[in-house]
């Protein structure tokens, strides 16, 4: 990723460079994609509707910013900051324990763990408790592609097929469409978090939670002005600092990139794996506990599967993929909210002894599901949770991996991507307080670019606005949820100091 150091610019400035379902009773024309259709036929009928276009009515009396502003009349901007938890609501530890069935048991300690160490980090863990606590709060009834984690630790850097970094989103566990409302209040409350753990004081970790929502909101705005091509392949270089004022940040930004461009496959193969004591190939040497062998039966399994994840490919990328032989396959711990997920990582060899590695990673139902039902929205099981992901990832990203697929081994649905793809990231919680609103803008922005590939930036320009209402409500609510997890995470403490809950710190 290249930055340029340059003058300070006023505060929403700055452009994006362009680069080679809805709630039931509410918007039904509004598609997960975007699109509208009017019904209309053509103006002198030679030129058939066609499904999946709009159609020229003549004038712009219901145009999508219009409808946008008339929403306001049925959610007024500042009633977003509510936060009304019912009595029904499961306590935090009760939550815990219920997102840990179905996870290898083993692990479950190490997620315990890595969730007490502090309230960002159980925010991190908790996607399904949040949205359990947005499902009484209001929304518009507009839906988008929403990853559905949305939090300050899931946005970062990785490589394009070229090996250019760019920034964005990158995690989609829990992607879903859904009400973009969700996507922003988690965002914000987790700037809050991070701040406060940064040493930050109150009025600067709300400042970083308005300036977020006012980044997503200005993103909008710009995108709904620009033409439909360049808003649509926006993408995130040096001109998103600009963008969203956040230059204070270039600094991390440099060496965040520097870092990330060594971050590759080759990299981690040369440091975990060594030459078989036959002579004939690689193999992952253990490292408990966040790596360990398998045993062949587990590792057959997983390669077995990879012939279906190469159906799930375009079949350009199948040539690609024949050059490599597969030498071994690993189990390998991964992050906060996935800790006991079944993943795996498998080792590609090319004929000049190069590694490839890829992720085969677990993909279970998304935690928001339940709550987009209780919500009013219409919520249907994936017909395959790793396609879910896989789609949705490609539908909020404007450059995503290039060998993202999915699998399923031994009846439990996969995920399949590049590992250590050149990936890097910004650690929110541990940026000079002074800069928390610079990444709270950043992320806002990079937020708004997501939404708006599902949800039309016009609809959604017209509903946030010129000013800031929006902002000064959603901080509001983020400053008060971040007051729910913090009082959610003093239970879990408690929960592991009684030793209802075993925890294995620092791992």
């Amino acid at each position: 990723m290249v930055v340029h150091r340059g003058r300070r610019k006023r505060r929403g400035g700055g452009t994006f460079c362009a680069h080679a379902g809805g709630r039931q009773g509410g918007l039904v024309d509004e598609q997960p994609g975007g699109t509208t259709d009017s019904g209309a036929g053509a103006a002198d009928g030679r030129i058939p509707v066609v499904a999946g276009f709009a159609w020229w009515s003549g004038g712009p009396a219901d145009s999508p910013k219009k409808r946008g502003k008339a929403l306001r009349e049925r959610v007024a901007r500042s009633a977003h900051a509510a936060l009304d938890i019912g009595p029904g609501r499961p306590d935090a530890v009760r939550a815990v324990e219920e997102s840990n069935l179905g996870r290898v048991e083993a692990l479950t300690p190490i997620r315990v763990g890595r969730m007490a160490a502090t309230p960002f980090a159980f925010l991190r863990g908790s996607a399904g408790l949040m949205a359990h606590d947005l499902a009484g709060t209001p929304v518009t009834g507009v839906t988008a592609q929403i990853c559905g984690d949305a939090h300050a630790a899931n946005f970062g850097l990785y490589g394009d097929a070229r090996g250019r970094l760019v920034i964005d989103l990158n995690d989609f566990d829990e992607t879903v469409v859904g009400p973009w409302e969700w996507d922003l209040k988690r965002l914000a409350t987790s700037l809050v978090l991070a701040g406060r753990e940064a040493g930050a004081d109150e009025d600067m970790c709300r400042e970083a939670a308005y300036d977020a929502v006012g980044a997503y909101r200005r993103t909008m705005r710009l995108l709904a002005r620009m033409p439909v091509l360049d808003a649509w392949n926006a993408i995130t270089d040096e001109e998103l600092v600009s963008h969203a004022d956040a230059k204070d940040l270039l600094g991390t930004l440099e060496r965040v990139s520097e870092k990330a461009r060594s971050n590759t496959s080759a990299r981690f193969a040369a440091r975990s794996t060594e030459t078989s004591a036959e002579g004939a190939g690689r193999r992952f040497v253990d490292a408990a506990p966040v790596l360990r062998r398998v045993e062949d039966e587990e590792a057959g399994a997983v390669a077995a599967s990879l012939g279906g994840y190469l159906r799930t490919l375009q079949e350009d990328r199948l040539p690609l993929l024949a050059r490599y032989a597969i030498h071994d396959v690993a189990f390998r711990v991964v992050g906060t909210g996935s800790v006991g997920t079944r993943s795996y990582v498998v080792l590609l060899v090319d004929h000049r002894g190069e590694a490839l590695v890829l992720q085969v990673k677990e993909a279970r139902p998304s935690v928001l599901l339940p709550h987009l039902r209780t919500a009013g929205f219409t919520a249907e099981e994936a017909d395959h949770e790793g396609r879910r992901v896989v789609l949705g990832q490609k539908r909020m990203q404007v450059v995503s991996d290039n060998l993202l697929g999915w699998t399923t081994v031994e009846g439990r649905p996969y995920q399949v991507r590049q590992f250590r793809n050149r990936k890097g990231s910004v650690d929110a919680a541990a940026l000079p307080a002074d800069q928390v609103d610079d990444y709270g803008r950043m992320t806002g922005a990079l937020l708004a670019r997501a939404h708006a590939h599902s949800a039309d930036p016009r609809l959604m320009a017209g509903y946030c606005g010129k000013n800031d209402e929006l902002d000064t409500a959603v901080a509001g609510f983020a400053m008060a949820y971040a007051d729910r997890t913090e009082a959610d995470h003093a239970d879990l403490l408690a929960a592991v100091r009684s030793g209802r809950l075993p925890s294995e710190p620092g791992v």
